[in-house]
């Protein structure tokens, strides 16, 4: 019984030391473009929170993505929230992590550097609590490696009575006019689908110096466990997202184009084809991130830019528009 444990660990370490398959080879872009002066080998990202370089590495070359876009990072090492964190929902999930995160200084010694290493385009996600927290965050990440910065205004935020900044304009142009002259880097706001006017708080943001805009961050949701009455999640609501959210997400790039004409936009929710890629495009998106459905398939971003990739062939007039960093709208 012993010699056979032996045999079975040895066998495992064995399988987990061979080269993964990679499901998706090297690939030459016909249709870049070009997000806040930073050029993308294509249209297609990976959401924060929701890649792995380690487990999606194993399947394809990360390189190949227009960008990738790492979890939330503070200032230092987040714990999260307790479990339960995560609840299905139909066509959807609902999760309230908590930005677990091992902090900027982890980030900048491991996480940032593999990924310059592997030659990814590096989108770093700053999360925090506080107005602090950002901008201790952003005064590490000025001199980094990566290529562009997004802040996440979606955090609940202490100095702002618990609410996330992203709901407040005021409080969002207070933030950004503290990050903003801490870094030349390119900088992304990602904006929050919980408001009542998205254009109101994309312009605010535009106002405070935001390079780019990313959209939309999940929605609030919950779940309730019929045999106890209870929420499903401890933390009682999370973030929604996945296919449920696609059409919240579309609206939300359609109305800040239209409210702001000649900012860059990322659109980002419910994309899990080359076909709503596309949608996001044709609705005045740069570019679009894939998220909810890279956590059920982790070759979800390379193959939905591959996907539109093949769409784009046969849309010059939109690839024309992209490859110079315009829109359609």
């Amino acid at each position: 019984m012993g010699q056979q444990v032996r045999e079975d660990t040895v066998n495992i370490e064995q399988e987990r030391n061979e080269t993964p398959t990679n499901l998706y080879a090297p690939h030459e872009w016909r249709h870049g473009t070009v997000v806040a002066g930073v050029p993308w080998k294509n249209p297609v990202g990976t959401a924060s929170g929701t890649f792995n370089v380690d487990a999606c590495g194993q399947f394809y070359d990360v390189a190949q993505l227009g960008s990738v876009t790492t979890k939330g990072v503070s200032p230092v090492e987040w714990l999260g929230n307790p479990g339960v964190r995560t609840a299905e929902s139909p066509a959807g999930t609902v999760n309230a992590v908590g930005l677990q995160n091992p902090g900027v200084d982890h980030y900048l010694e491991y996480d940032l550097p593999k990924l310059k290493g592997l030659g990814a385009t590096v989108i770093a996600n700053v999360a925090g609590h506080c107005d602090d927290d950002y901008a201790q965050v952003v005064e590490k990440l000025a001199a980094s490696d990566a290529d562009m910065l997004e802040i996440n205004v979606s955090c609940p935020n202490v100095t702002h009575g618990g609410m996330s900044v992203g709901t407040d304009p005021v409080a969002l142009g207070r933030l950004m006019d503290r990050l903003r002259p801490m870094t030349d880097k390119p900088m992304i706001v990602k904006l929050t689908p919980n408001v009542t006017d998205i254009a109101a708080i994309a312009r605010a943001a535009a106002e405070g110096g935001a390079d780019c805009l990313s959209m939309i961050n999940t929605l609030v949701g919950m779940r309730i466990d019929i045999r106890t009455g209870e929420p499903i999640i401890a933390n009682r609501t999370g973030g929604v997202s996945g296919p449920c959210v696609f059409p919240v997400g579309l609206a939300c790039v359609w109305r800040v184009r239209a409210a702001l004409p000649d900012i860059p936009i990322i659109g980002i929710g419910g994309i899990d084809s080359g076909e709503k890629a596309l949608e996001y495009l044709y609705a005045g998106a740069n570019a679009v991130e894939v998220g909810g459905a890279a956590l059920y398939d982790p070759t979800a971003p390379i193959r939905v830019a591959r996907e539109l990739e093949e769409l784009l062939d046969a849309r010059p007039e939109l690839t024309e528009k992209l490859a110079k960093g315009d829109t359609w709208r």
